[in-house]
């Protein structure tokens, strides 16, 4: 007997099944590219400093944060005609590409070489970032900064390891010829490639597809199926001609610039994630100031593993307070463990045991400006723009971040570590001042 459930009309299918399996698939590649990102980068201050010298250390640090900023153009280019799948697979790859690349300028010592190694490096980061997006194409609108954070928890279960396996990396390598700290971007290479071959075989129905499809005005709900993907109220107020022409980085900052609650949630990833890169990224070379040769990596690798689990462990809590408290208020929250971090990281001097500590507030905040900041975003924007406008933030912070790391390394060495921090937390001001301004109505964070 035909009924309301059976009739012909068509209808949304049920989109739970497709999200668990979504979700899984992400956590279990999130770890492997953690473990390719995180040993890299672990050594990576370190290995630029040996090749090009201290001055550059940062500029090498920069470089991978430029890769991963400037590949998010190409992999959201992809995204928006092809699917999170294959944009997500290219990303990784051109990771894999980058680590061998520094392989082989640290056995020659060609400092360009290194540079574009860095480069292409970044595309595993570039990789881990998108990731998040895709956890949320299809959740549910109450469970966004939930399901969101899960993806980017993911990250602490290689992540944290990681540093703490360089050491591991750097010796069984040696029997290869490589040289010192050549190993563990070998290791980078080997995971990327995994990843990128899970995701282009297993990661089918492509959410963001799925997600447009189900987005359209026209499409009837059945009765029991999940609730329609509509965006919120200002999302919506986006110009339709802008949404259908949404492929590129002009069409994301036309969305943009009229949505106050989506530049609320670039401009927080962003700080976040500027403070976070200028402190982190010359840390190892501020214990190399007071440890030898024979434990630098060690304690390196036990302050980051600290660090990363600040800014992953914790995550899924974040993640359940930026949907009960709202968006704005975690990533206030964020801003000020991230001027606390910057005060003990400054004030530590050479006690390794108060560095962590400021190093774990570090990733604190940068866990909660991410997490809110991003759920925020990806909520304020129609689906026809949304990976164009992930693919901008994503860009703005990586140029940013690039631009920290930068130039601290150049202020480490002319005024020192303590004046680095002075001058993260200052960087916090811009944020502070947005996130404080009135609330539209109506705006996401506002709504039940």
């Amino acid at each position: 007997m035909a009924t309301e459930l059976t009739a012909s009309t068509p209808v949304r299918p049920d989109v739970a099944p497709i999200q668990r399996r979504t979700l899984r698939l992400l956590f279990g590649t999130q770890i492997v590219g953690g473990i390719g990102v995180t040993i890299g980068i672990s050594v990576g201050a370190l290995l630029a400093a040996r090749v090009a010298g201290t001055a550059l250390a940062g500029v090498a640090q920069s470089a991978s944060v430029v890769g991963g900023a400037l590949l998010a153009v190409p992999v959201t280019r992809i995204m928006n005609g092809h699917g999170r799948r294959p944009g997500l697979a290219v990303a990784y790859l051109a990771g894999a590409v980058g680590a061998v690349l520094v392989v082989l300028a640290t056995v020659t010592g060609f400092v360009p070489l290194l540079f574009l190694g860095m480069l292409f490096f970044g595309g595993g980061t570039a990789a881990n970032l998108q990731a998040r997006y895709t956890a949320v194409d299809l959740a549910e609108p109450a469970r966004r900064g939930r399901q969101l954070s899960l993806i980017v928890w993911a990250t602490t279960i290689g992540a944290v390891a990681a540093p703490n396996f360089a050491d591991l990396a750097d010796h069984a390598t040696t029997g290869w010829g490589l040289p010192p700290l050549a190993g563990p971007f070998a290791f980078s290479a080997v995971a990327f490639v995994l990843a990128a071959g899970v995701l282009l075989a297993l990661l089918r129905p492509d959410p963001l597809l799925t997600a447009r499809r189900l987005a359209t005005p026209a499409a009837p709900v059945a009765a029991g199926a999940a609730p329609e993907l509509t965006p919120p109220a200002e999302a919506t107020s986006a110009p339709a001609g802008t949404a259908r022409r949404g492929a590129g980085m002009r069409a994301a900052w036309r969305v943009v610039r009229g949505l106050p609650a989506a530049r609320l949630g670039i401009v927080a990833v962003a700080v976040g994630h500027t403070v976070m890169v200028a402190v982190m990224s010359m840390t190892p070379v501020r214990l190399g100031e007071s440890h030898g040769d024979a434990d630098v990596l060690r304690v390196v690798g036990i302050v980051l593993s600290l660090h990363i689990a600040g800014m992953y462990a914790l995550s899924p809590v974040v993640g359940w307070l930026t949907d009960r408290l709202g968006r704005r208020a975690v990533i206030l929250v964020g801003v000020v463990l991230l001027l606390a971090a910057c005060a003990v990281a400054g004030t530590a001097g050479h006690h390794t045991p108060r560095l962590s500590i400021g190093l774990v507030l570090l990733g604190l905040g940068w866990s909660g400006t991410m997490v809110a900041g991003s759920t925020l975003l990806s909520e304020s924007v129609p689906a026809a723009v949304r990976p164009s406008v992930q693919g901008f933030s994503d860009l703005t912070m990586g140029l940013a971040g690039a631009v920290a790391a930068a130039v601290s390394g150049f202020v480490m060495r002319a005024a020192g570590y303590p004046v680095l921090t002075l001058l993260a937390a200052v960087a916090t001001v811009p944020l502070v001042a947005l996130a404080l301004r009135p609330v539209p109505a109506g705006a996401p964070d506002e709504e039940e």
